[in-house]
């Protein structure tokens, strides 16, 4: 039997614990090389694309995500997972929540991996669905005392301030420019759809972790090649992805690609991550494929334990 999600039944069943260790997991497989993750790809279709994504996790199951570009109203993802060994459709997501909190998961690793063991304040800047997702999971991995937050509409600020309060329990306030969202926090997010620099690297206090969740090639990006300077670690989810980018991302380029490391090996304890409590760490997501169907695999199995 084929099971169907919606985004209302993915945020009922899926918590973020549960989110965070399936992303860790995930990682540690595509580190291993147990996840097949290809670079997505997409078809070019008049006045949009097609995109596809997708994963195989060696003799357990392969699956995809399909999004478009047409900017419909409407639109939504499809998330599809088989069956390994029958090629049976197990299960199939649309909406938007599983994504985004897949994003937010791997954005909760790179902290747990990267940011102090101390690290209990957090600046975001952004205020949509992958904002939320972000401080959302990474309360699962830290502590967190305080989250403050900047975005353009001062209303969208409020909102999600009030929403960390009523949700998660911790302190949270809206300010009202960038510097005052990330100046001495232990954790910045970066969750926006601008195409130019929303920071100033000279804002982010030593000792900082970055997750840069939105663009960052060379033609747009919301943070500048002064962050990526100022990082002492610079990590990614998917290096492959990152190498794929076109136009390429700003940390796959020369001079910061040589210190780009994988997330996953990091995790492993194969490369190093934080050495010193003062360094900046950055953490570039692209979003490593195959971890929508990861996290839906998850979800199928989180349900059939509590039946």
């Amino acid at each position: 039997m084929t099971l169907f999600y919606s985004d209302a039944e993915v945020s009922a069943a899926l918590d973020a614990p549960t989110t965070v260790d399936a992303m860790r997991s995930a990682l540690l497989a595509a580190y291993d090389r147990r996840l097949t993750a290809p670079p997505r790809t997409s078809a070019p279709l008049g006045g949009g694309r097609m995109v596809l994504t997708a994963g195989c996790l060696t003799g357990e199951w392969y699956g995809y995500r399909s999004y478009d570009t047409f900017g419909h109203p409407e639109s939504q993802q499809l998330v599809v997972l088989h069956d390994g060994r029958t090629g049976a459709v197990r299960a199939v997501a649309v909406g938007e929540e599983l994504g985004s909190r897949r994003t937010g998961g791997l954005g909760a690793v790179a902290v747990d991996v990267l940011a102090r063991p101390d690290a209990e304040t957090v600046g975001v800047i952004g205020s949509g669905r992958q904002a939320w997702t972000q401080v959302w999971a990474t309360a699962a991995v830290r502590p967190l005392r305080e989250v403050t937050v900047y975005s353009r509409s001062a209303a969208r600020r409020e909102a999600f301030a009030a929403r960390v309060g009523a949700e998660l329990g911790v302190t949270a306030r809206a300010v009202g420019d960038p510097a005052s969202a990330v100046t001495g926090r232990d954790v910045v997010v970066l969750a926006t759809t601008s195409p130019t620099s929303v920071l100033d690297a000279a804002d982010v206090s030593p000792g900082t972790h970055v997750n840069a969740v939105g663009f960052k090639q060379q033609d747009r990006a919301e943070f500048g090649p002064d962050l990526l300077a100022a990082a002492d670690v610079l990590a990614t989810d998917s290096p492959a992805q990152a190498h794929a980018y076109t136009p390429p991302m700003l940390a796959a380029e020369p001079p910061h690609v040589e210190r780009l490391h994988d997330l996953g090996a990091v995790l492993a304890g194969a490369v190093p991550g934080r050495t010193a409590p003062e360094q900046i760490s950055v953490f570039c997501s692209v979003g490593l494929a195959g971890t929508e169907v990861f996290l839906l695999d998850r979800l199928v199995r989180v349900g059939a334990a509590t039946v």
